[in-house]
């Protein structure tokens, strides 16, 4: 693969002074791994900083990266403590997400309004093996959170496949877009952190469904499903997006390092990179 190439649009970033990892309602109290009950899936994470040190630092620090790397905006979640303050003070450079539970119904929807009318967030994220009770893609309390999200124009980042975190996997199977996509044919809902082993069935369902999208988080790129790369070098060339995992599992050098290698198509980069999620998301071209 060529060097990315102009301005990139990264589908999942943050800061190093903020908490990088939501709290997992499912998960087990013996399974918590401090700040990272992923980690044990990565080597050299990328060090959390301590409360006492300086978010604005911290801030500033990513800012730094993306300029390195050539990122022009980067996709945070509120979730995150003090995350507000860098959507405030850089718009043009961070967007928002907010994380959503279906579990809460209509608590649920009133918090995405507040989010897009204070934050002008640019989607919501889910977790279904995350919530608790969990809850399938497919599941309906998820429904009216979908139907807003088409109101609202809010694609839905939805974690899919075999979950990190030690929770049960099966309300994160792709097979449950299928029922989503054909009830909701309007909503744009992109595929997180691989779908794997099910990364042959999640091509299957991009190419059958015309708002369902992959973004390349979770992974370091040498591990990205070849699945996924062959159908990005061919009839996915509009599907398949560039999420990096900084800070929460992986520093930009080694996610950049790694692309090099790579098989991607030049041609089809400037989509991967950027076209396909300014889309997504309605940002500039």
């Amino acid at each position: 693969m060529s060097k990315p190439v102009g301005k990139i649009v990264d589908t999942l970033i943050g800061f190093r002074a903020l908490r990088v990892v939501p709290p997992i309602a499912a998960l087990r109290e013996s399974d918590k791994l401090d700040h990272h009950p992923h980690g044990y899936m990565f080597k050299d994470i990328p060090p959390e900083l301590s409360a006492e040190d300086n978010p604005a630092a911290s801030i500033a620090e990513t800012l730094e990266k993306m300029d390195q790397f050539g990122i022009e905006y980067g996709l945070v979640s509120l979730t995150e403590t003090m995350t507000a303050q860098a959507v405030k003070q850089h718009p043009d450079r961070f967007i928002a997400t907010l994380a959503a539970d279906g579990n809460k119904g209509m608590d649920a929807v009133r918090a995405i309004v507040r989010a897009k009318e204070e934050h002008d967030i640019r989607g919501i994220t889910i977790f279904p093996s995350g919530v608790y009770p969990q809850l399938p893609i497919n599941d309906k309390h998820w429904y009216p959170i979908y139907a807003k999200c088409i109101e609202l124009d809010l694609p839905i980042f939805c974690a899919v496949g075999v979950p990190g975190p030690r929770v049960p996997m099966m309300a994160q199977w792709p097979g449950h877009l299928d029922e989503v996509c054909y009830d909701f044919p309007e909503l744009k809902l992109v595929m997180r952190h691989g779908a794997e082993p099910w990364a042959d069935l999640a091509v299957k369902l991009m190419l059958k469904w015309p708002n369902l999208y992959y973004s390349t988080s979770g992974f370091a790129p040498k591990y990205i499903p070849k699945e996924v790369i062959d159908f990005a070098n061919t009839r996915g060339a509009d599907k398949v997006m560039y999420a990096g995992y900084f800070p929460m599992g992986l520093s930009l050098e080694r996610i950049f390092g790694e692309l090099e290698e790579v098989p991607l198509k030049a041609e089809i980069l400037p989509k991967f990179f950027s076209e396909n999620a300014r889309k997504v998301l309605n940002l500039p071209a």
